[in-house]
């Protein structure tokens, strides 16, 4: 048995208007200038030409060359441009040297604490093996040194 076959699936494009945006600038009317004259001219064979005279368009003005940056102004110029470097080049050296002041005093307070906190464990652990130091009783000290005085 033949099966029908089905048509393949036709896609349907709807064109998209295109949609103008309007100028930035309004647009503004301007007025023509004056017409030019209006010429005949015969031609050899008899035929009239009419048409508008081309009037030479005038030259733009000349553009007069501005005046050099004196050399003066020039050097006073980098030369404050210079400064100002100088300046705020001091300002950050100073800053990178309290920087590193406080951090160095930081290190020191850090290394107080520490061999602070080494020498208080030491002298008041109560554990562990005495061997390492050693023990004064210092009432049979006193004592002795009375005996041997007195």
């Amino acid at each position: 048995m033949d099966t029908p076959q089905r048509p393949a699936a036709v896609e349907i494009h709807h064109p998209q208007p295109i949609t103008l945006h309007p100028p930035t600038a309004p647009l503004v009317p301007i007025q023509p200038g004056p017409l030019p004259a209006v010429q005949s001219v015969q031609l050899p064979d008899g035929r009239i030409v009419t048409g508008y005279a081309l009037t030479p368009t005038p030259a733009p003005a000349l553009i007069e060359p501005r005046p050099a940056v004196s050399r003066t102004a020039v050097n006073i110029a980098l030369g404050g441009i210079g400064f100002g470097a100088v300046c705020g080049g001091l300002v950050l050296l100073t800053t990178f040297i309290a920087a590193l002041a406080a951090f160095i005093h930081q290190l020191i307070i850090l290394a107080a604490v520490i061999f602070g906190g080494w020498i208080a464990v030491q002298v008041f652990s109560t554990g562990g093996h005495r061997s390492s130091g050693t023990t004064v009783n210092i009432r049979k000290a006193v004592i002795k040194r009375s005996h041997f005085h007195g």
